[in-house]
């Protein structure tokens, strides 16, 4: 137990060096840090929301606006399906949880139903997927009624997968912010949670998540509403104005006069050259630039309208065909909000309406006095185990406190390397690993002081101790390890903070009190010759 060859000597003494130097970047300040030539690859601690700062919402998908996505898209399947088999219809429309149609001619509503059945599509059922299947609509028919009822399952899946594609979006928009770290997970079965350290302006992270950033570009029909009560004309529909929802403008719903953003391939913020005021530049793939350019050479000298989000950005005159699959939004924009409409552009719509449930903004001056109050605790922490250990072991208290300082920078240039995020929990996990880490020390020490009495010599006594609670030290750090585990997979945010440090700390504790601490005991014996047991 006290043999230590020399690459194993070497090796033991290399792990403590480079996590001390990892953790180097954490005893000066950020930005000296980053003025400083030796970065490459080494960087401090990033600190969470409550340490620096930020904004903190809570989303929520829109159910009400995501029934209404699958209702509409019931309707036109229910009316290219009925017009494909030639089947005669009225009263195409939503009703109460559903869409309602009503075949004209009785004789063909058993041939009505067989089309329509195919439209209920199945889909998984539950959030975790045992392999049991439902259907998206539930159908019944009441003589020549036709009733399609949005099944809970089919919402709920529906849900489910909004939820997964907003969140590879949200993080796609918020990290072309530019921030350090932001927190975006799944809480429960329809929300998401956002922590966005040291964003001060909630208010701009609301616009940007509250797009869905559905781009359409529209033609503008030929009429157009002359007062409020004016309806539109079969295949248009009304549209309010991006800054004045009293103004409305009709634009064509027909899929031969309608481009959709869902080809943009790039969306930049820049200037108009003429006006020099703020806009977006735009590109699309080469079937969204074959449609555009074929909808604009189409419709020369007629408006188009730019619609975000059901409402109109700008309605400009289409003055020559637009070939290239570029162009630019112009719509009375500053120069942030040109960035952000940029920025939701690129990372594609969401697939439903987010609102926002809860939300709080963390100043910088409360993270500043976690910090302090983290830092005291810990020195306080420490200061106590180094005392104790001290008076209680002596010189081999001065060895546990010597690996106590070495698994300390251990687990910081560890949790460095990693790009962990420190939070408060963080720091309890912190202050606790140090006041842990001492444990086996204490085991180790306890047994050599029993077999010296016991008559052995030091050396024995020393190997015999070692050996002997070596068992016991792995016991004991292997069910604290499970419950870090269980708090890990079944906890989320700050608790699963908690679960990373202190699980970090518990590997770093069995390195540093059993290997490191052996290791310098075995020199000193090598060195000193004792007749003693200094404890």
């Amino acid at each position: 137990m006290l043999n230590f060859p020399r690459w194993k000597a070497l090796s033991i003494l290399f792990a403590v060096a480079l996590g001390m130097i990892f953790a180097l970047p954490n005893l000066v300040g950020h930005d000296t840090w980053q003025r400083l030539p030796l970065v490459n690859g080494l960087k401090p601690l990033v600190l969470g929301l409550d340490l620096q700062g930020g904004s903190h919402v809570l989303l929520e998908v829109d159910r009400n606006e995501l029934e209404g996505q699958l209702a509409k898209q019931l309707i036109a399947d229910i009316r290219q399906t009925l017009r494909e088999q030639k089947i005669t219809y009225t009263g195409l429309g939503r009703v109460n949880k559903g869409v309602s149609v009503r075949i004209t001619n009785p004789g063909q509503a058993d041939r009505a139903v067989e089309a329509l059945r195919r439209l209920s599509q199945p889909v998984s059922s539950g959030l975790f997927d045992t392999g049991g299947l439902s259907n998206d609509f539930e159908l019944r028919r009441n003589n020549d009624l036709i009733v399609f009822g949005i099944t809970q399952a089919g919402l709920d899946a529906k849900v489910g997968r909004a939820i997964q594609q907003s969140l590879e979006i949200i993080g796609k928009r918020i990290n072309a912010l530019g921030t350090t770290e932001p927190t975006i997970q799944r809480q429960g079965v329809d929300r998401i949670l956002i922590q966005v350290p040291g964003l001060q302006d909630p208010d701009r992270l609301k616009a940007l998540l509250g797009q869905t950033a559905k781009l359409q570009f529209r033609l503008v029909c030929e009429s157009q509403p002359q007062s409020a009560t004016d309806r539109p004309p079969p295949d248009c529909e009304e549209v309010p104005d991006r800054d004045n929802q009293q103004q409305i403008l009709w634009v064509q719903t027909s899929s031969r006069a309608t481009v959709d953003g869902e080809d943009l391939t790039d969306a930049q913020p820049t200037f108009d050259q003429r006006t020099n005021e703020p806009v977006v530049s735009f590109r699309f793939n080469q079937k969204g630039a074959l449609r555009f350019g074929r909808l604009t050479q189409e419709n020369v000298s007629k408006p188009f309208a730019i619609v975000l989000d059901n409402r109109v950005v700008s309605a400009p005159v289409i003055n020559e065909p637009i070939l290239g699959g570029t162009g630019q939004i112009s719509g009375r924009f500053t120069t942030q909000e040109a960035s952000d409409l940029a920025i939701v552009l690129r990372s594609g719509a969401l697939p439903a309406k987010l609102t926002v449930v809860e939300e709080r903004t963390v100043g910088p001056s409360l993270g500043s006095d976690s910090i302090r109050a983290g830092v005291v605790a810990t020195l306080i922490g420490t200061a106590g185990v180094v005392i104790f250990m001290l008076a209680g072991y002596g010189f081999f208290g001065l060895i546990a406190n010597v690996a106590l300082f070495a698994n300390l920078a251990m687990l910081v240039g560890l949790l460095s390397a990693l790009g962990a995020t420190l939070t408060l929990p963080g720091i309890a996990g912190l202050l606790l690993t140090l006041g842990m880490a001492v444990d086996s020390n204490v085991l180790v020490y306890e047994r050599i002081r029993e077999e010296w009495r016991g008559g052995r010599s030091p050396v024995s006594a020393i190997e015999t101790g070692f050996r002997a609670a070596l068992a016991t030290i792995v016991d004991a750090n292997l069910t604290t390890f499970i419950a870090v585990a269980v708090l890990f997979g079944l906890g989320s945010g700050p608790v699963r903070g908690f679960a990373v440090t202190l699980g970090l700390g518990i590997l770093t504790t069995v390195f540093t009190a059993f290997t490191l601490s052996r290791l310098i005991i075995a020199y000193w014996l090598s060195w000193s010759r004792p007749k003693t047991v200094p404890l």
